[in-house]
């Protein structure tokens, strides 16, 4: 057996164990309700393929004494005395913007594609915020 696929989320909750032991495992676990169908994924690979494939590009500059970081086309930026504190500011910039974007931006059109960024910010703890926005992926 390859992939796990449930035409329902009655059968998917009746077999909930084998969906998940087959995300957790890397396998394609599907369920499908009504006309949509979802994935099931274990967070680390999500988080692991969400920030390999989108880099912070995040850049850092010398600014007025301080540091200042920010992402061309994303309204968050963040300013600090050193660049550590500038990166850490950073972090809850991105964690604040994830708050709004599920709050409000997801159907803005000029946010509504930062969904895989939004993803990988939740799906992150500080520290590994901290080396995506350094170009440090693990």
């Amino acid at each position: 057996m390859t992939t796990v696929h449930y035409d329902s989320y009655t059968e998917a909750r009746a077999h909930l164990k084998a969906l998940l032991d087959a995300a957790e495992r890397g396998r394609v676990a599907t369920v499908r309700r009504d006309s949509a169908r979802t994935a099931v994924v274990e967070v680390g690979r999500l988080r692991h393929y969400l920030a390999t494939v989108a880099p912070s590009r995040a850049q850092v500059v010398p600014e007025a004494g301080g540091w200042s970081v920010f992402i061309p086309g994303l309204p968050v930026a963040a300013d600090g005395a050193s660049f550590d504190e500038a990166v850490t500011e950073m972090v809850h910039a991105l964690r604040e913007y994830a708050e709004d974007w599920q709050d409000h931006l997801l159907d803005a059109p000029n946010h509504r594609e930062n969904w895989g960024l939004v993803q990988l910010i939740s799906l992150s703890d500080d520290e590994e915020l901290r080396d995506w926005l350094v170009g440090r992926v693990r």
